[in-house]
């Protein structure tokens, strides 16, 4: 049996905020939605779920910067034109477009302060 995770499950202060801040980022409605819990179907297969952090068994004290969702890009060109258009949103950003070793890159932050990388790997 292969084992494969097809759901990730952000904690979050404040559901309803940060649920918005992901429908006006990914363009899409959770499909599953409760006062702790809201669910998002990605195009690729894979779910984006928020949990409200006073809801979660047993309860949880990690800090949100223990990892990162990473939007991969066919270009630097659509890396710096994502990066314009999140600044113009007020989005916070951790990191300004830069060539790292991977590739070309900026990091930004949700409501919650989860890292939110967007990158083009290896192309120019």
């Amino acid at each position: 049996m292969m084992l494969e995770p097809n759901v990730i499950v952000l904690y979050v202060d404040d559901i309803a905020r940060t649920s918005q801040f992901y429908q006006d980022l990914l363009g899409i409605k959770p499909e599953e939605a409760s006062p702790t819990f809201h669910s998002f179907a990605l195009s690729n297969g894979m779910n984006l779920a928020l949990k409200a952090k006073y809801s979660v068994t047993p309860p949880t004290e990690a800090k949100s910067d223990n990892g990162e969702l990473a939007f991969t890009l066919d270009s630097n060109q659509n890396v710096d034109e994502l990066f314009v258009a999140w600044q113009s949103r007020k989005i916070d950003i951790l990191l300004p477009p830069t060539q790292a070793p991977f590739g070309y890159t900026f990091v930004a932050l949700d409501p919650d302060g989860h890292r939110l990388r967007v990158a083009s790997i290896g192309k120019a």
